[in-house]
C-alpha cells in the first residue's frame, strides 16, 4: 500500500507506469538477492506531465520515467547483490601478475585462489588434491576452434572434451528429435528463444544440415530479430547455445554430480570439499548435490531415524573460529561451511575477468 500510495503522489495525473522487474544479474557458489520493492528505489527524479500536455508528449516523458527508474532499480539490485556475495580477501596482485601475466593468455589462472588456501589453512592435512571435476572450468580450452568450442571463430562441430568419445555436437543439431534439441537449449543454455532456434535447426536439416560452428553461428544470428540485447543480442544467444552443447556432448552436469559424491566419499573425517562452478547450472547441481549428501533436502523438514534435518534450524554462525565461515549448514553426515558462496572480489574480476561467473561452495565430511 506504502508503494501505491508513493506511486500516486508521484503520477496525479492518471499516468500509468509499469515497473519493470528487477534483474538479478564449477573448485564452486549462489546467490540470492532481497526483493526490490518500489519504494526502496529513489523516485526523486522522476515527474508526470498534466493533462494539458499532449498525448505525444506523455507518452515520451514516461518512456523516460520507466528508463530512469529501470536504470535505478538495476544499480540499486546490482549493488545489493555485489556487496552481500563479494568476498573481502585481499589479493596479491603482484604475485599474480608475476606468476600469471598480464596478457591473458596463461592457459590456466587460478581462480578464488585465496579463499581456497583458507579453506584448508585450520585443516591438518594427510593429502591434497587440486584438480578439475566434470569437465567443467576449462574457460581457456573452450576457445578451441579446431575443437568447435570458439564462437567467433570457424571449426568443426565437435565440443568433445575427450576426442574419443563417440557423440558430437553435430550429432545432436542434425539427428535428435525436435523435441529433445529443444531441451537442450532451454534447461542448458537457459535460453528464452528456444524454441525459434530450434525449428530453424530442423529446417536447416532440410538443406544438408549443420556441419561447421560457422553454419550455426549464420542460423543464430538469423534469429537475432527475436532476441534481446539490441544487435550484439545474437553473440550472447550463441554463447548459450555452444554452452548448452557443449554440456549436451560431455554429459557434464551428470558427471559432475557423479564427481562430487565419489569426492566426498574419499574424503576422511574431517576433510573438506571445494567445490568452484562457473555457471548457475553447474552452481545449482553443486548446491542441491550437498544438500543431498548431509541429507537435506533444501529447507523441508525430514525425520529420519530422529533426526531432524531442517536448514532454518541448524544454520551456525561460525565466524569466530574461522573467518571467512560466515553461516553454514549442518547434517547428518557433514556440514555445507558455505551457506551462501563466496564469489570473487572487485579486484580479482579486474585482474582476472574469468572470474567474474566464479562461485565457491565447500562441504565438510563427519
Amino acid at each position: 500500500m506504502a508503494a501505491k500510495s508513493a506511486l500516486k503522489n508521484l503520477f496525479p495525473y492518471n499516468c500509468s507506469l509499469k515497473l519493470p522487474p528487477p534483474k538479478f544479474p564449477l573448485f564452486f557458489r549462489s546467490t540470492a538477492a532481497k526483493a526490490i520493492t518500489p519504494a526502496a528505489a529513489d523516485f526523486s527524479t522522476l515527474e508526470c506531465s498534466s493533462s494539458s500536455i499532449s498525448n505525444s508528449a506523455q507518452k515520451k516523458q514516461k518512456a523516460k520515467n520507466a528508463k530512469v527508474l529501470k536504470q535505478k532499480t538495476s544499480s540499486f539490485v546490482e549493488s545489493q547483490v555485489k556487496r552481500r556475495t563479494r568476498s573481502d580477501r585481499e589479493i596479491d596482485e603482484d604475485s599474480l601478475l608475476k606468476y600469471y601475466g598480464n596478457d591473458n593468455s596463461c592457459p590456466h589462472v587460478p581462480v578464488l585462489l585465496g579463499e581456497v588456501l583458507d579453506v584448508f589453512a585450520s585443516v591438518p592435512l594427510r593429502s591434497f588434491v587440486d584438480c578439475t571435476l566434470g569437465a567443467a572450468g576449462h574457460s581457456s580450452a573452450v576457445n578451441n576452434a579446431e575443437r568447435g568450442f570458439s564462437v567467433l571463430n570457424n571449426g568443426p562441430l565437435d565440443m568433445r572434451m575427450n576426442p574419443q568419445a563417440s557423440l558430437k555436437a553435430e550429432d545432436i543439431l542434425n539427428s535428435w528429435p525436435d523435441a529433445e534439441v529443444g531441451k537442450v537449449l532451454q534447461e542448458y543454455g537457459e535460453e528464452s528463444n528456444w524454441y525459434h532456434i530450434q525449428n530453424k535447426i530442423v529446417k536447416a536439416r532440410l538443406h544438408g544440415g549443420l556441419h561447421s560452428t560457422a553454419e550455426l553461428v549464420d542460423l543464430i544470428r538469423s534469429s537475432a530479430s527475436r532476441t534481446r540485447g539490441g544487435r550484439q543480442g545474437w553473440i550472447k544467444t550463441a554463447i548459450r547455445v555452444f554452452q548448452a552443447l557443449r554440456i549436451a556432448v560431455n554429459d557434464e552436469l551428470n558427471t559432475l554430480q557423479d564427481s562430487i559424491h565419489a569426492c566426498f566419499d574419499s574424503l576422511a573425517s574431517g576433510g573438506r570439499l571445494a567445490v568452484i562452478s562457473f555457471h548457475s547450472l553447474e552452481d545449482r547441481i553443486v548446491k542441491q548435490t550437498f544438500l543431498d549428501i548431509i541429507n537435506c533436502n533444501g529447507g523441508k523438514d525430514e525425520v529420519q531415524d530422529g533426526w531432524s534435518c531442517d536448514p532454518a534450524k541448524v544454520i551456525v554462525d561460525r565466524g569466530e573460529k574461522e573467518a571467512w565461515i560466515r553461516r553454514m549448514i549442518s547434517g547428518q553426515i557433514g556440514s555445507i561451511l558455505t551457506k551462501r558462496p563466496i564469489t570473487p572480489s572487485e579486484k580479482e574480476e579486474t585482474l582476472n575477468p574469468r572470474s567474474r561467473s566464479a562461485k565457491l561452495r565447500v562441504i565438510q565430511k563427519g
